[in-house]
C-alpha cells in the first residue's frame, strides 16, 4: 500500500489531472467521510439551542417568508441579526421540514463540515496525491475549534464550506488542461463561491481573495492576459453573487423592511464596512460593546495564547514549517507547477487570515479562528509529501523530522495548559513524536519498513492532542454567543460547564469576561460588575448589566449559574413557565408579544414562547431602534403586550429612554423572577401615550 500511496503522490506532481484512484484509497476516503460525520453529528443536539441568537431568526424565518429573506430575528420583522442571511437560509429549510428543534437547526453545520473535509481532500489531492488529501481532511476534522463550528448555529461554518469550495475552483482552474473555456468556468465558480461566503460573514471572506488570485496570475497555464481577464470574470461573478441580495436590500424603502441590525444608520453597507468590516480591524466599532481593546491583546502570539491555542494551533508551527521548506524544495519548478501553486494558495489563506487574526483590534473570538483550519490541513498535508519523497535527501528529511519536532513540543505545551485532562496523553505525544521525528531525520540510514512505520507514529502523534480535545468538545454543550472548544484552559475562555481561568472567559454555565484586576471603565464588558433587572453579574470582570432572566453571571472565573459569554447570554429553556404561559396568552392579538432590550434576551423569550419579541436596540441593545416616539405608537396602536424588564447599561440612549417611559406609565409585576410590565394597561395617572417627550426622536 505505501508503494501505491507514493506512487500516486509522483503522479501527482507530473501534471494536471489527478492520479488514477485506487481500491483502497476510495475506501480511505469514504471511511474518514463517515468518521468525520459520526464525529459532527453525535449527540448533536446536546447544545440545545446553541447560539439562541440565530436560533430565533431562524424560527422567525419558519414562520415568514420575508423574514427568511432578510435574516430577521422575529417574524414580525422589527430587525434584522447583524449579519447577511445565507447561512440562516439552510437552517430555516431544514427546520421547515423537521420542524424547529436542535437537531433541525444544527444539522445543516454538522453536514457542512463533513463537505467541507470531502472538498478539501478533493482539492489537495489534485495536486499532491490521496495521502496529502487524506491528510488534510483529518487534520481539519479533527480540529477542535472546527469541530465545535460544524456543531453550532454561528455562520461560520458555511463561511468555511464556500471558502474551501472557491478554493478547490481555483484548483480546478489552475491545473485544468481542458479549455481556456474550462479555467474560465472553474475560476468564475470559485468568484460565486465567494460571493456566497459574502452573503455568509461579509468581508471575513474576502480575505482569501489576495491569494486566490496571485495564485492564478502567477501559476495558471495561459497567457498573461487571458489570465487578467478571466480574473475580471471571477470578479463579476463574485459581485453577481454576493450583491443581488444586497441591492434588493438597498433599494427597498426603509419602511417596507426590517431595520439593518448592527448598524447606526439602518444601512447594509455602513454596516458591511463599518461594524462588520474595517471596525475590526482598527477597533472603531460604532455599537459595540467591547471595543478599545476589549477583546485581548494583539500581535503574532494571540493564535498562541492561552485564549486561541487550543481551539486552532495544534499544527500550525508544523504547517508554517512546512509551507517554508515546502516553497524551498519547489523553488525550481515550473511557473505552471501545480503543487507548488498549491502550497502558495492554501499557505497565502494561512498567512493573511492569520495575520488579519492576530492584529484586528476590534471584536475578536477564538471561534473566529476555524477559517484557518482548512488552510492548516492542507499545508500540513502538501508540505508533508513533498518533503516525505524526497526523504532520501539528508536536507529534506531533517526538514520533516524537524516539522514533527516542532509539532509534538507545541502539542505538549498546549496539553500542559490543561494537566488534569488526560494527563499522560502530553508524554505520549511528546516522546512518541519526537522519536518519530529522529527516525526520520536519519531517513537515508535507515531502513525503509522503519521510516514509513516513524511516518505513520509521527503523524498519529501530531494528531492526538487535538483528537483529545475534539472529543472533549463533540461531548460537551456549548451555549451563548462565544462557545469555546476543549476544557478550559488556565488563563483563557473556560471550557464549557467550567468556570474561566483568572482573568480568562467563562464558558458555559461558569465564569464571564475578565478575572481579578481586568476591570476598566465601568459600563465596558471588563468592567467592575453590577446587578441588572432579571440577572446579576458579580465581582471584578463581570459584565455589567447583561444578565438574562433568573441567571447568574459571575466574573473573576468562578462557576456561576447563567450561562457563559457576554453577561449570560440565555438559552430558551431558562425562561420560567409561569412567564412562557403569561407571554402566550392571547399572544394571537398583538404584532409582538413582549419588547425587550438586547436580541439576545429576547431570543430566550421567543424561543420559549414561539411567538415574535420585539428585540429593542438590536443584539447588543446600541442600535438607536426603535425611538421612545416610535415605539410609544407602538404601544398605543396595541402592538406591544409586554415590555420585559432588564438592563439598559451600555444599549442606546432611546433603549434607556424607553425603559424610564415604561417604568413612569406602567405598573411592574414580577413573574418568574422577571419584572413585566403589561403596556395594554397604563397606570391611572397616564395613559400609554402621554405624559412623555412624544415626538422625541
Amino acid at each position: 500500500m505505501t508503494a501505491t500511496l507514493e506512487h500516486s503522490a509522483n503522479l501527482a506532481t507530473q501534471g494536471a489531472r489527478p492520479p488514477k484512484r485506487f481500491p483502497w484509497e476510495r475506501r480511505a476516503v469514504l471511511i474518514l467521510l463517515a468518521a468525520t460525520a459520526a464525529l459532527y453529528l453525535w449527540n448533536l443536539s446536546v447544545s440545545g439551542w446553541a447560539n439562541p441568537f440565530y436560533s430565533a431568526a431562524v424560527q422567525a424565518g419558519t414562520k415568514s417568508w420575508k423574514a427568511f429573506f432578510f435574516g430577521s430575528s422575529d417574524a414580525s420583522n422589527f430587525i434584522t441579526v447583524d449579519k447577511p442571511p445565507a447561512s440562516l437560509w439552510l437552517m430555516e429549510l431544514s427546520a421547515r421540514l423537521f420542524g424547529v428543534n436542535s437537531f433541525a437547526i444544527l444539522l445543516p453545520q454538522a453536514l457542512e463540515g463533513v463537505a467541507a473535509v470531502g472538498v478539501l481532500y478533493a482539492a489537495v489531492r489534485r495536486t499532491s496525491g490521496h495521502a496529502a488529501g487524506l491528510i488534510a481532511g483529518a487534520v481539519l476534522a479533527v480540529t477542535p475549534v472546527a469541530a465545535l463550528m460544524f456543531r453550532f448555529n454561528n455562520p461560520d461554518a458555511l463561511l468555511v464550506l464556500l471558502m474551501t469550495l472557491g478554493a478547490y475552483c481555483v484548483v480546478r482552474a489552475v491545473t485544468s488542461v481542458e479549455s481556456a473555456r474550462a479555467q474560465t468556468r472553474w475560476l468564475a465558480l470559485a468568484g460565486a463561491c465567494i460571493g456566497f461566503a459574502f452573503l455568509t460573514k461579509t468581508l471575513q471572506a474576502f480575505l482569501v481573495l489576495p491569494a486566490f488570485a496571485l495564485v492564478y496570475v502567477v501559476a495558471a497555464p495561459t497567457t498573461l492576459w487571458r489570465r487578467i481577464r478571466q480574473i475580471g470574470v471571477a470578479t463579476l461573478a463574485m459581485v453577481v453573487a454576493g450583491g443581488w441580495w444586497v441591492a434588493v436590500v438597498e433599494l427597498i424603502p426603509a419602511a417596507d423592511r426590517p431595520y439593518i441590525g448592527g448598524s447606526q444608520d439602518n444601512d447594509f453597507l455602513s454596516l458591511t464596512f463599518g461594524y462588520n468590516g474595517f471596525g475590526r480591524i482598527t477597533g472603531d466599532e460604532t455599537g459595540s460593546v467591547g471595543g478599545g481593546g476589549g477583546w485581548g491583546a494583539t500581535g503574532w502570539t494571540r493564535m498562541f495564547g492561552s485564549e486561541v491555542g487550543s481551539q486552532i494551533a495544534w499544527l500550525l508551527p508544523t504547517a508554517l514549517v512546512l509551507l517554508g521548506f515546502g516553497l524551498w524544495a519547489t523553488r525550481r519548478a515550473r511557473r505552471t507547477d501545480p503543487e507548488r501553486a498549491a502550497l502558495l494558495l492554501w499557505g497565502g489563506w494561512l498567512v493573511l487570515t492569520g495575520a488579519v487574526f492576530s492584529y484586528m483590534a476590534g471584536i475578536f473570538h477564538p471561534y473566529y479562528t476555524v477559517a484557518l483550519a482548512p488552510a492548516i490541513g492542507a499545508v500540513v498535508g502538501i508540505g508533508a509529501m513533498i518533503l516525505w519523497r524526497r526523504r532520501a535527501n539528508d536536507k529534506a528529511a531533517v526538514a520533516l523530522g524537524a516539522a514533527i519536532a516542532v509539532g509534538a513540543v507545541w502539542s505538549y505545551v498546549l496539553l500542559n495548559r490543561t494537566p488534569e485532562y488526560v494527563p499522560w496523553l502530553r508524554y505520549v505525544v511528546l516522546i512518541g513524536g519526537l522519536a518519530a521525528a529522529g527516525v526520520i531525520a536519519l531517513a537515508a540510514r535507515t531502513p525503509k519498513t522503519v521510516v514509513r512505520w516513524a511516518g505513520a507514529a509521527g503523524l498519529v502523534a501530531l494528531l492526538l492532542g487535538p483528537t483529545a480535545y475534539t472529543l472533549d468538545t463533540v461531548n460537551t454543550a456549548h451555549t451563548g454567543a462565544i462557545p469555546s472548544a476543549g476544557p478550559a484552559v488556565a488563563g483563557g475562555f473556560g471550557g464549557p460547564g467550567g468556570g474561566g481561568g483568572r482573568g480568562g472567559f467563562g464558558g458555559p454555565g461558569g465564569g464571564n469576561f475578565g478575572g481579578p484586576g481586568t476591570g476598566q471603565t465601568q459600563g465596558s464588558p471588563f468592567a467592575q460588575g453590577g446587578t441588572s433587572q432579571g440577572g446579576t453579574s458579580q465581582g471584578f470582570g463581570g459584565f455589567r448589566g447583561m444578565g438574562g432572566p433568573g441567571g447568574s453571571a459571575t466574573g473573576g472565573g468562578a462557576a456561576g449559574g447563567g450561562l457563559g459569554g457576554i453577561g449570560g447570554l440565555l438559552n430558551g429553556s431558562t425562561v420560567s413557565s409561569a412567564l412562557t404561559q403569561l407571554l402566550q396568552a392571547n399572544s394571537g392579538k398583538y404584532t409582538w408579544i413582549a419588547a425587550t432590550v438586547g436580541s439576545n434576551n429576547a431570543a430566550s423569550y421567543q424561543l420559549a414562547s414561539g411567538d415574535p419579541v420585539m428585540a429593542i436596540g438590536g443584539f447588543n441593545g446600541t442600535d438607536p431602534t426603535p425611538t421612545l416616539a416610535q415605539f410609544e405608537q407602538y404601544v398605543k396602536e396595541g402592538k406591544i403586550h409586554y415590555y420585559i424588564s432588564g438592563s439598559t447599561g451600555g444599549s442606546s440612549s432611546s433603549a434607556a429612554e424607553i425603559a424610564n417611559w415604561v417604568r413612569s406609565n406602567f405598573t411592574a409585576q414580577t413573574v418568574g423572577g422577571v419584572t413585566v410590565y403589561d403596556l395594554t394597561s397604563a397606570t391611572s395617572s397616564s395613559t400609554a401615550a402621554g405624559s412623555s417627550s412624544a415626538g422625541t426622536t
